[in-house]
């Protein structure tokens, strides 16, 4: 049984986490399937959108403590462990930034620590009622501070800092409220909508939503005049490509674009 499955459905890949005996944790094993897949993935110019789902009770509950455990075994006490599982994790994380594809995360059950961290580094997500998010390592004496990284980025600051030192689950209301996820849905309805979603951004020009995408977060960094300044170059770029001179001379003819991409 593999840990992670992928089934693709016309332009989106559809992965899930397989490993409902430990609430899919990231175990060394898991994190090395996702980095392979994304990695894959961001060489695939047929894939527009990417699901990341899990199987189970819990859509993902963080690192493996029993992993982490028994690194703390090695003669450094788990230090050089520790820090290449860390390097591991946020490389793993970025990778999904910097993929070309929007990433639908589609919790459910929990996401917890690493999990959060997963959810928020997606660049959207769609979540079932009843699912719960926190960033809870600091009820066991472990602040949850690269987990913080990808939280602090997708909902203010003091929320942030609240549930990092509480330990405390949100709920999918004061998730969504926060803009932890842009939507909850009814459980029953979680795959669907996810997919509905999904099938609407695949359904846009391929390489207007990759440049996009990759200005979207560049210009985050950026002081208003440099983001105005590279978004403004973006879209030079973005306009002489052929597909959008079609897109838009479509629009004016009232038509469907006949797009190569």
């Amino acid at each position: 049984m593999a840990i992670l499955d992928r089934t693709d459905q016309g332009a989106i890949a559809r992965l899930t986490l397989n490993s409902p005996g430990n609430l899919n944790a990231l175990s060394d094993a898991m994190l090395a399937a996702l980095q392979s897949e994304f990695d894959r993935l961001a060489q695939d110019r047929h894939i527009r959108v990417i699901t990341l789902m899990g199987a189970g009770k819990a859509f993902c509950a963080g690192h493996d403590l029993k992993e982490m455990t028994a690194g703390r075994q090695a003669e450094d006490g788990g230090r050089a462990y520790f820090a290449d599982l860390f390097a591991r994790c946020a490389r793993m994380m970025t990778t999904i930034l910097t993929l070309p594809q929007p990433v639908i995360a589609a919790p459910h059950g929990i996401a917890t620590a690493a999990g959060c961290q997963l959810v928020a580094s997606c660049d959207m997500a769609v979540a079932a009622h009843g699912s719960r998010f926190g960033v809870n390592g600091v009820n066991i004496g472990l602040f949850c501070s690269t987990p913080m990284v990808a939280l602090s980025r997708n909902i203010p600051r003091k929320q942030a800092f609240e549930m990092l030192t509480t330990g405390q689950f949100i709920d999918t209301a004061r998730a969504a409220e926060l803009g932890l996820i842009n939507r909850a849905v009814p459980p029953e309805d979680l795959e669907s909508e996810t997919m509905a979603l999904a099938e609407t951004v695949a359904s846009k020009l391929g390489s207007a939503v990759r440049i996009g995408k990759r200005a979207f977060y560049d210009q985050l960094d950026m002081g208003l005049e440099a983001a105005y300044a590279h978004t403004g170059a973006v879209m030079v770029e973005n306009m002489l490509d052929r597909d959008t001179a079609e897109g838009i001379a479509a629009f004016i003819d009232k038509r469907a674009p006949d797009w190569d991409q």
